[in-house]
């Protein structure tokens, strides 16, 4: 490859991965784990823990802690590689599937814990409702929190369904992907 085209080519590549490393930052990735994924994503091969800390200058430890977060998110995979004992990882490249394993695990985890704290502060006031010496001055403002709670579990409820849409791919027919 010509070295003009190749730093082209390098240049236009470093933007997008410093987009991404950016945009990863907003959704409480760190930034250096953002400029990993880009760089295992314009790799040809899979790489090292050494090979990536070579290439962003980093140190090993680094790049172990954003590996193992990009895996947690499924975003990295580790690949056995012949004739070597370290581990190799490849970046899954699927835009789509990486935004629903991302925001899948993040929502769900903060639904489902929101919905059980709503569910047992629910069942809390229905039980003070109950009680026959529950005074009648603070019913008013009970009920008031109940419907609060009850409408915060109808939205976990959609929240979560909206969940199951994404996982399924359902969400594909109503918002296609581009082919």
């Amino acid at each position: 490859m010509e070295p003009k085209y190749e730093e082209a080519i390098r240049k236009a590549e470093q933007r997008v991965v410093e987009a991404l490393a950016k945009n990863m930052d907003l959704y409480g990735i760190t930034t250096s784990t953002g400029f990993l994924y880009g760089t295992l994503l314009f790799q040809d091969k899979a790489m090292t823990l050494d090979e990536m800390g070579s290439a962003l200058g980093m140190s090993k430890t680094s790049m172990s802690t954003g590996v193992r977060t990009l895996m947690d998110l499924n975003m990295v995979s580790k690949i056995w590689m012949k004739g070597t004992r370290k581990d190799h990882y490849e970046v899954a490249s699927d835009w789509y599937q990486n935004f629903i394993d991302f925001f899948s695990l993040k929502w769900r985890n903060a639904a489902e814990g929101n919905a059980h704290a709503l569910k047992k502060s629910e069942n809390e006031l229905i039980a003070l409702l109950a009680k026959p010496d529950f005074p009648q001055e603070q019913r008013e403002a009970t009920e008031r929190s109940l419907t609060l709670i009850r409408n915060g579990l109808d939205y976990y409820d959609w929240l979560l369904r909206l969940i199951d849409t994404l996982e399924s791919h359902e969400i594909f027919n109503f918002v296609p992907r581009k082919e």
